[in-house]
């Protein structure tokens, strides 16, 4: 299975970008894991939330595959325990699915047409962070998941 990761806009900060580069680069010891940045709508300000969402939703739309497994990182969604996302992910390598893939959505969130193909949610926290420190929470649990799957000491349990 691969793991792929899509992203509205780029990451400016050096610090995060870094440390993200980092968990993918362990990552390559478990699993193979795809980052995709997609470029920010050019003139976005001109644009209503409703006409962003869609623009961005048929961008995302537009990187999957029809065998892909979609989900989206959504405030709505369900929260797991860093032993639950484990468990959720070994489920779906189980499963046999070729390619899982999470979206972390623009500034508002994802079009009608996005959640419609999408065959899960998952909320982070309650809590609201910026999309660029999402990357890293996202990247580092699936890090987390697959230390806790090979019960090797990064996750104290």
């Amino acid at each position: 299975m691969t793991i792929k990761l899509i992203a509205i806009g780029k990451t400016d900060n050096r610090e995060l970008q870094q440390l993200i580069a980092e968990y993918e680069n362990r990552l390559k010891h478990y699993i193979k894991m795809e980052l995709e940045i997609i470029p920010d709508i050019k003139n976005a300000k001109n644009l209503s939330e409703a006409q962003q969402k869609e623009k961005e939703g048929e961008l995302i739309l537009k990187k999957l595959n029809t065998t892909d497994v979609l989900v989206l990182l959504d405030e709505n969604g369900k929260q797991h325990s860093s032993m639950d996302f484990s468990n959720y992910l070994q489920k779906k390598m189980n499963s046999g699915i070729k390619q899982l893939v999470f979206v972390i959505g623009g500034p508002y969130g994802f079009s009608d047409s996005v959640y419609q193909k999408a065959q899960g949610k998952i909320s982070l926290s309650k809590m609201t962070f910026s999309h660029q420190m999402v990357r890293l929470f996202v990247v580092e649990q699936i890090y987390r998941a697959f230390t806790i799957l090979k019960n090797e000491p990064y996750h104290h349990r």
